[in-house]
C-alpha cells in the first residue's frame, strides 16, 4: 500500500470527556491509538472528523483515498453518516469497533464497507488491514465498472437492433403504399414515391407518416 494515500478517520469528539466516565475514557484510548498506529505505520492521517452532518461536504473538501470510521456504542450512526458521505463518490471504507454486536456487520458490508474490525487493534494489524480493504475494494470497483460496460453494451446494442427493426417496419409502410398508389393511381413506382415525398413536404411530415395514413385510410374505406 502507498503511505502517500490520504486517509480521514471518522471518530467522535475526544475533546470534552467525563473523567468519571471510564467507558468514554476507553474509547478515547483506543481511538488514539488508531491514529498514533497510522502515523507510526507512515500514512498521511489528514484530518479526523465527527460522523454529522456535515461529513460529506468535509470529505469532499479533503478528497481522501480511504475512511477509518472509529465507534463503539454508536457504530450504526456513525456508519449510516460515513456511507451517506461516500454515495456518489465511492471511497473504501474500513470500520474499526470494540462493540460485540456484530448483527449488522452484514448490512455494513453490503453498504460497502471494505473491511469490519471488532476489537484486536494493534499498530502491527493496522497496516494488513488497510492493505485487504483497498485491495477489496479496487477489485469490486473493478467488477462495477466491468458490469456498467457490460450494460452499456447490451444497452447500444438494443438500441441499434431496436432502430434496424423500425427502420425495416418503415420500409414495408412506405413500399405498401407505394403499391397501393400504382395500383389505383396507374402510376409507375419512381413517380408513386415522388407523390409521397411531395405530399409528406408539404405538410411538413415524413414519407413514413404519409404513408402510413394513406394505409390507415384504405383500410378504413375498403
Amino acid at each position: 500500500m502507498d503511505n502517500a494515500l490520504r486517509i480521514v478517520v471518522v471518530a467522535p469528539d475526544l475533546a470534552v470527556i467525563d473523567p468519571e466516565d471510564e467507558h468514554a475514557l476507553s474509547q478515547a484510548e483506543r481511538s488514539r491509538s488508531l491514529r498514533i498506529g497510522l502515523l507510526e505505520n507512515g500514512f498521511n492521517l489528514v484530518a479526523t472528523l465527527p460522523a454529522d452532518v456535515f461529513l460529506t461536504e468535509r470529505l469532499a473538501q479533503l478528497q481522501p483515498d480511504l475512511v477509518i470510521v472509529d465507534a463503539e456504542s454508536d457504530a450504526r450512526d456513525a456508519l449510516e453518516h460515513v456511507v451517506m458521505a461516500t454515495r456518489d463518490e465511492r471511497r473504501p471504507i474500513v470500520m474499526f469497533t470494540n462493540d460485540q454486536d456484530t448483527s449488522h456487520v452484514k448490512a455494513a458490508v453490503a453498504a460497502g464497507v471494505s473491511a469490519y474490525i471488532v476489537a484486536g487493534l494493534s499498530a502491527d494489524r493496522i497496516r494488513p488491514i488497510l492493505d485487504v480493504a483497498l485491495a477489496r475494494f479496487q477489485h469490486e470497483e473493478a467488477l462495477r465498472d466491468e458490469l456498467q460496460a457490460t450494460k452499456s453494451a447490451l444497452s447500444e446494442r438494443d438500441a441499434e437492433l431496436h432502430e434496424r427493426t423500425a427502420e425495416l417496419h418503415n420500409r414495408k409502410v412506405i413500399e405498401r403504399a407505394k403499391g397501393l398508389l400504382m395500383e389505383r393511381q396507374n402510376l409507375s413506382e419512381p413517380a408513386a414515391y415522388a407523390k409521397l415525398r411531395q405530399t409528406a413536404m408539404n405538410k411538413g411530415l415524413k414519407v413514413v407518416e404519409i404513408a402510413q395514413r394513406m394505409l390507415d385510410a384504405a383500410e378504413l374505406l375498403g
